[in-house]
């Protein structure tokens, strides 16, 4: 499932495109994705101008000029691709993901400017909603959920009182999206091995000291993730259907067996499942 990078560079991607545009047409080719599109969403969206396209977790977030915010999340293989009048765009840097199939394409928004933004999504895992702005933060989508992880509220005192007492390990804490919001498994991962420290610690036990490693490293990850244009595992892939590139500067993770990259640490990257999900680590420098 694509994580905050990809979800942020969908963002960067779309914002352009998208913001201080009408949505002059849209089309919604089927009446659900992994849940019923909300009652008279064509008709609310078409006409509706993009004020600003925000990214709340793993949500995106639409804010029009009504009184809603259109909230998409893009599920297991959701994607978006964009067309302009001159051609697509595809930054150079990136290798291209194969052409989406057309049965595929689900909803399609076009803008005053001509550009057609068109939302593919196979496993149909992702969703779409109205939501009243005024009341965004109340809806049960965001109203439990922690700071984001690259914001000033979250540092090393908020992950202290978060952990206290705790006996399940960090990582499982950290992908808890009411600690901390938008973080997956694949930069917990990174970010424990970068900050040396065992996924399996109990959390309660980790000094403040090795939590003022933590955070910064979380949001070194998180950063360098989104300016490589994401992680692509799979079938996801930017709004302009470009892979990341993030994933050949993995640590750790889908790493077993291959030496640990850690200064001065000679150890083997091992791979232990938890709760269904592989944890990738160092047994030798994450204590």
């Amino acid at each position: 499932m694509p994580e905050l990078p990809e979800v942020e560079t969908v963002r960067g991607g779309l914002a352009p495109v998208l913001e201080g545009r009408r949505l002059a047409r849209v089309e919604a080719r089927r009446p659900d994705l992994r849940f019923p599109l909300p009652p008279g969403f064509v008709q609310v969206l078409t006409g509706a101008t993009v004020l600003r396209l925000e990214r709340r977790a793993k949500y995106l977030l639409a804010r029009l000029d009504r009184e809603d915010t259109l909230v998409m999340h893009l599920g297991m293989s959701g994607r978006f691709e964009i067309a302009r009048p001159e051609g697509e765009t595809r930054p150079g840097r990136f290798h291209y993901a194969p052409d989406p199939d057309p049965k595929h394409a689900h909803i399609v928004f076009e803008t005053d400017a001509g550009v057609r933004v068109t939302y593919y999504d196979p496993r149909r895992f992702g969703y779409m909603a109205l939501v009243n702005s005024s009341t965004l933060e109340l809806h049960p989508w965001f109203a439990g959920l922690g700071p984001e992880p690259l914001s000033d509220a979250f540092d090393a005192a908020h992950l202290k009182a978060a952990f206290q007492g705790r006996r399940q390990g960090p990582k499982t804490l950290l992908l808890d999206q009411r600690i901390v919001a938008g973080l997956g498994n694949i930069y917990v991962c990174e970010a424990l091995n970068r900050a040396r420290i065992s996924p399996f610690r109990p959390a309660g036990r980790i000094s403040a000291a090795r939590l003022a490693v933590l955070v910064p490293q979380i949001k070194a990850v998180l950063s360098e993730a989104i300016a490589a244009g994401g992680s692509t595992l799979r079938d996801f892939a930017q709004a302009d259907g470009a892979l990341g590139y993030f994933q050949h500067s993995f640590r750790t993770y889908d790493r077993e067996g291959q030496p640990c990259r850690n200064a001065g640490c000679g150890g083997i990257i091992a791979r232990r499942v938890q709760a269904g999900r592989s944890t990738f680590y160092c047994p030798a420098c994450q204590r």
